[in-house]
């Protein structure tokens, strides 16, 4: 028989507890919130082995993280299900394709573009390096980040020093005006 889930109080209280590196509230929290948080891991993974692979992950997360859980956003157990729920997406994402016979004999066949194509794909490139520079650097460096090196706006916000929100601003207004440059 499991063990209760946690109130929404005593969540964020052994939050704020683990933030402080206290072990046994990571204890509790885990025999407390760990099986709902299983289910959710084996409802979106499907197979009971990764989703213990996962839970562990997401704990050493939690222990990790803990310190960012900000109480007036929300209760901790949904914290706790949106981190779970992120990191099993992240997993599917990263899983491999299964390939079958005729992706096999993709890879055998040439593929390599054609001249015209290539040099249609050079004068492309050259137009969006063009439309790249009439943006501000560090919004170019910003939209070079989110888009080509796949950071969180997050991380982007930390690296420029600027807030999220204009973050937000910048990759929105610089994507419409590279789009505007580019339909020109």
């Amino acid at each position: 028989m499991t063990a209760p889930a946690p109130t929404p109080t005593e969540t964020c209280l052994l939050l704020e507890r683990i933030a402080a590196q206290d072990r046994a509230a990571f204890r509790s929290l885990y025999h407390e919130a760990g099986p709902k948080l299983m289910g959710v891991l084996v409802r979106i993974l499907g197979t009971r082995s990764e989703a213990e692979d996962a839970l562990q992950e997401v704990f050493t997360r939690v222990w990790l993280r803990a310190g960012r859980f900000d109480p007036s956003r929300g209760a901790g157990m949904t914290w706790l299900v949106a981190l779970s729920r992120n990191h099993a997406i992240d997993r599917l994402r990263a899983r491999k394709p299964e390939q079958n016979d005729d992706d096999a004999a993709a890879l055998i066949a040439d593929t390599a573009p054609r001249a015209e194509v290539r040099l249609i794909a050079k004068g492309e490139a050259r137009r969006v390096s063009e439309c790249f520079d009439t943006l501000e650097p560090a919004r170019a460096d910003a939209v070079r980040g989110a888009y080509l090196d796949g950071l969180s706006y997050d991380a982007l916000a930390l690296r420029h020093n600027i807030p999220l929100n204009t973050m937000r601003t910048w990759l929105r207004r610089s994507l419409l005006k590279l789009r505007e440059c580019l339909e020109q």
